[in-house]
């Protein structure tokens, strides 16, 4: 009888998968794949080394797992020092694990044709946190001296649509 080796990243996919299937759609989903990413974050075996390679001209996406019927995508978004975000906002549901460095995210509300912001976090190596929208607008950038890596699950099949993001915003910012 032979035995499948399981790799870090298929039990974080399998974990992901059950999470997916296993919630009600909205802050449940969210609140369960939250909680299947969160123990894999941070685990060095999970990515191969390719994998945390950023651009300098922006941060990089490598696409790492969608699920065959497109339920969810997982991707790795690598940062250098200083890259940033265009403020946005996602196409569905998404919960962000850092697994190295830290990302500091300015989220905003709409008020008429302006934008306002609405808090701010940093979030360091095995934070986790979910957006759902509408009411997910927001801004994130590497601020820490060192490269960021940080995973994110999509309700949405990124290889088929390029991306989560749903809008850009290019309104004026009041605090």
């Amino acid at each position: 009888m032979t035995t499948a080796l399981v790799t870090p990243l298929t039990a974080l996919t399998d974990d992901l998968d059950a999470a997916v299937r296993g919630a009600h759609p909205g802050q449940v989903r969210v609140d369960a794949v939250a909680r299947a990413l969160a123990p894999h974050l941070g685990d060095p075996r999970l990515l191969r080394p390719e994998q945390c390679v950023g651009d300098p001209a922006h941060y990089r996406q490598h696409v790492l797992h969608v699920a065959p019927d497109g339920a969810f995508s997982l991707v790795a978004l690598v940062w250098l020092p200083g890259q940033t975000t265009l403020i946005h906002d996602h196409l569905s549901w998404c919960v962000v694990g850092v697994h190295t460095g830290a990302e500091h995210e300015i989220r905003y509300r709409r008020v008429a044709e302006h934008l306002v912001v609405d808090g701010e976090d940093v979030a360091g190596p095995g934070t986790v946190s979910g957006l759902l929208p509408p009411g997910d607008i927001h801004r994130v950038t590497n601020t820490a001296s060192v490269t960021t890596i940080s995973l994110h699950v999509y309700g949405v099949d990124v290889r088929r649509l390029g991306s989560s993001i749903r809008r850009r915003y290019d309104l004026p910012v009041t605090d």
